[in-house]
């Protein structure tokens, strides 16, 4: 593997956290703290953790960027990482 696709495969993620965290945030009912940002950079996260989660637990590979498979883990894996990041932040918000 060459140094490009190294840094192609990371600019893939990136993007692929980035679009799973919006997804995970539309479907997640109720207000999480935090705003876009922050829930864009956790989305990047979870879709490292659900790659993580469906190779070691599922034994699921992922394939490419365009595959459903990816797709779903990546946005499993921000939903799970909002989920915690909304209960660990749940007592620090003001009224």
């Amino acid at each position: 593997m060459t140094d490009w696709e190294v840094v192609m495969g990371i600019i893939g993620w990136i993007v692929l956290g980035l679009v799973a965290g919006a997804i995970a945030k539309a479907i997640l009912p109720g207000t999480q703290g935090g705003g876009w940002i922050i829930t864009l950079v956790l989305g990047v996260v979870g879709a490292l953790l659900g790659g993580f989660i469906g190779s070691a637990v599922f034994g699921i590979g992922l394939e490419g960027f365009f595959s459903i498979q990816t797709w779903l883990l990546a946005i499993g894996g921000a939903i799970v990482v909002l989920l915690i990041y909304g209960l660990v932040t749940r007592g620090s918000r003001r009224a």
